[in-house]
């Protein structure tokens, strides 16, 4: 059997019950080491579950997912996901080649950013389509997240931004030299995210257009959900490029039309509640 078990998103004691059991009587564990992040290490998970555990990164994952699914037809398998193990469609693919190859498969879920979010107040059922921020470089300037965030904005939703992780990235120069040779982890802050954000805003405004979502469009951010140490701050677009969040892992969330008891949520966490321009730009969303 493969068993792809969540992990949730805080640390080694996030796992379900039923998912440390399955984790105890697995003859191999794999954890899944490039979507997202715990607080904690390796190490102090694998303390906790008492087994050891098999890092997978991306390319482990992608192109080498038969040595993941080796003998899980003969002896139990799993595959760890810090939130949930559907929270990537790279974990849909293992399960399909698992089918393919005649191994039964079982789902362990758990919670992930997807439903944590609900913690700042907003109305889960109020967000539209979910987007991912990427982090830009000097060629390449992709702005279609933008669109889809507007798109949600028009319709009344908010909008998870999931911000951008590279982990075990390699140079463009040791790529093409086939040198494995890795770059240090990066992950997005809210500021980052933020300011891309307001470069796009002054493109379309150089270009003629008035963007849906502007400097003062009210946005959320939210670092490490579900530690002990989470933050959540609420404010303006310009706000949450210069809030301080802390460490990994960042999200941010451009709200659409707010009901009223969202928005009596979102004042609780606002990065300066006596800022007379925010709380007009607050009820400028009434």
């Amino acid at each position: 059997m493969l068993y792809l078990v969540g992990l949730g998103l805080g640390d080694a004691k996030d796992i379900t019950v039923k998912g440390l059991e399955v984790v105890r009587q697995c003859r191999r564990v794999y954890l899944e080491a490039y979507t997202s992040i715990l607080t904690v290490g390796k190490e102090a998970l694998e303390e906790f579950y008492g087994k050891e555990l098999i890092l997978a990164d991306r390319e482990t994952v992608e192109q080498e997912a038969d040595s993941i699914l080796k003998e899980a037809d003969v002896c139990d398998v799993a595959f760890l996901v810090v939130g949930d193990p559907f929270g990537a469609t790279t974990h849909s693919d293992l399960v399909l080649r698992a089918v393919k190859l005649g191994i039964p498969y079982r789902v362990i879920h758990n919670a992930s950013i997807m439903n944590a979010v609900g913690c700042c107040g907003l109305q889960l059922y109020n967000f539209g389509e979910t987007v991912s921020i990427v982090f830009w470089t000097d060629a390449w300037k992709p702005e279609s997240f933008f669109d889809k965030i507007t798109k949600n904005r028009q319709n009344g939703m908010h909008t998870l931004c999931l911000l951008d992780i590279k982990v075990k990235e390699q140079s463009l120069e040791n790529l093409m030299k086939g040198r494995k040779v890795y770059e240090p982890p990066r992950y997005m802050s809210v500021n980052q995210a933020a300011e891309q954000l307001l470069t796009i805003i002054k493109n379309r405004r150089l270009q003629g257009e008035e963007p849906e979502i502007t400097e003062n469009t009210i946005c959320v951010g939210l670092a490490r959900v579900g530690a002990p140490d989470q933050k959540i701050a609420s404010g303006t677009l310009h706000q949450m490029s210069t809030v301080e969040l802390g460490g990994p892992l960042h999200s941010m969330i451009v709200t659409g039309s707010m009901h009223p008891l969202e928005l009596e949520m979102l004042k609780l966490f606002s990065v300066d509640s006596c800022s007379n321009s925010e709380n007009n730009a607050f009820e400028r969303t009434i």
